[in-house]
C-alpha cells in the first residue's frame, strides 16, 4: 500500500517530489555487487512506501542502474513515479570500462564524457531505452564541476554551455523532459551554473550537510531568490554521517581523514547526549533549509528505505541544534527543523 509522504514543489516547476527521494547508485553495484532480485526489490519497496522520485544516471553501474530502475517501473505500473537522470556521459557496449571508479560491478560497457549537443541527445536516447520510457522528468548535466574535472573544468563547461544546455532546453520544449538542471559536487559550480543557465533545479551532493555547509552562504540564497529547485544528495557525505566515525568510514567516496573522523566524533557525541541517531540528525538538518525540495537517499535494501522514511518523519530535540551551533559544529545561520512540511 502506498504510504503518504511529505512532498515539496520543485522550484517553479509543476513537479511535486517526495521526502525522501531514492538514489539508485547503490543498487547498481556501488561498493558491492548486488543481485537483481534485491536491487529491484529495494526500488519497488520504496515506490510502495510513497517515494515518487528515483534519481539515476548512465554512470551508475555503467548503465545498470537505469536498467534496474526500468525493471522496477514495470513491476509498479499503477504508481506515478518521477525519474531524474543525467547527461554528460555516453555508454559504449562495444568497449569495456577503463575505470569503474567506486563501482564494484555493473555492466561491461565503457562510459565517457560528452557534454556536446549530439552527445546529450545520444545520452538521453540511451537512458530512455534502458528505462523503457519515452520521457524523463528531470535531466541533469552530470558532474560539471572542478571537483570532477580539475584543470579541464573550463573547457568542459564551455562545451556544455554550447551543447548540453542548448540540447536540454530543446528537449524540454519538445516535452521529452519536463525540467533540466545540473547534478554537481561543488557549491560554487552550482551557483555559476544557476547564474549562467537559469535552470529548473540543481542536485547538489555533499556540500550542504550536517558535516559541512559551504552552500549556505551564497548558492542556497540564490536558489531561493530565483525559484530554483534544490535537491540535496550526499547528505551522509558518502556514508560517514550514517555509519559514524567507524574504521573505514567513507567521506566523499574515499576513506575519511583523521580530521573528518574527529569532527564526526564530536557531532556524534552531541547526538548521543540528546538520544538522537547521527543518521537522523543528518537527514533532519538537510531538509530544514527552505530552498530544499527533497533529499536523494541511497539504499541497497528495502529495510534501509523504511529507516530513511522514519528518519524524515521523526523529530529531533531543539536543544541538539542549539548545542551544535554553540560549539561551532554547524553554521550558526543554518536553518533547523520546524517539521512544518
Amino acid at each position: 500500500m502506498n504510504t503518504v509522504l511529505p512532498k515539496r514543489k520543485l522550484g517553479k516547476t509543476d513537479l511535486e517530489i517526495s521526502l525522501p527521494a531514492l538514489g539508485a547508485a547503490p543498487i547498481a553495484d556501488l561498493y558491492e555487487v548486488i543481485d537483481e532480485e534485491r536491487a529491484v526489490g529495494t526500488l519497488v519497496s520504496a515506490i510502495h512506501k510513497g517515494v515518487n522520485l528515483i534519481d539515476t544516471s548512465p554512470l551508475y553501474g555503467m548503465g545498470l542502474s537505469e536498467l534496474r530502475v526500468g525493471a522496477a517501473l514495470r513491476h509498479t505500473p499503477e504508481y506515478e513515479v518521477l525519474i531524474s537522470s543525467k547527461v554528460g556521459r555516453v555508454t559504449n557496449p562495444f568497449e569495456p570500462p577503463t575505470d569503474r571508479q567506486v563501482f564494484a560491478g555493473g555492466l561491461n560497457h565503457s562510459v565517457s564524457y560528452d557534454y556536446s549537443y549530439d552527445g546529450v541527445m545520444r545520452s538521453i536516447e540511451q537512458s530512455l531505452l534502458r528505462l523503457g520510457r519515452d520521457t524523463i522528468d528531470l535531466a541533469l548535466v552530470h558532474d560539471l564541476d572542478p571537483w570532477t574535472h580539475g584543470d579541464a573544468f573550463a573547457e568542459a563547461y564551455a562545451i556544455a554551455m554550447k551543447g548540453a544546455v542548448v540540447a536540454l532546453r530543446s528537449l524540454r520544449e519538445q516535452g521529452v523532459i519536463r525540467a533540466f538542471g545540473a547534478g554537481l559536487n561543488d557549491a560554487d559550480a552550482a551557483e555559476k551554473f544557476s547564474r549562467d543557465c537559469s535552470p529548473d533545479a540543481i542536485l547538489l551532493a555533499g556540500r550542504y550537510s550536517l558535516l559541512e555547509q559551504p552552500a549556505l552562504a551564497s548558492f542556497l540564497p540564490l536558489a531561493s531568490e530565483e525559484g530554483i529547485g534544490v535537491i540535496l544528495g550526499g547528505v551522509f557525505n558518502s556514508g560517514i554521517l550514517a555509519t559514524g566515525a567507524v574504521p573505514g568510514a567513507r567521506y566523499d567516496y574515499a576513506e575519511a581523514s583523521d580530521r573528518i573522523l574527529e569532527r564526526v566524533r564530536r557531532i556524534e557525541a552531541v547526538c548521543e547526549r540528546h538520544n538522537t541517531p547521527l543518521r537522523r540528525a543528518a537527514v533532519q538538518f538537510a531538509i530544514a533549509h527552505p530552498a530544499v525540495s527533497s533529499l536523494i537517499l541511497g539504499a541497497a535494501r528495502p529495510e534501509e528505505v523504511a529507516t530513511q522514511i522514519d528518519d524524515v518523519k521523526q523529530s529531533v530535540p531543539e536543544e541538539l541544534w542549539s548545542e551544535l551551533k554553540g560549539i561551532g559544529l554547524i553554521n550558526a545561520a543554518a536553518p533547523t527543523p520546524t517539521h512544518d512540511y
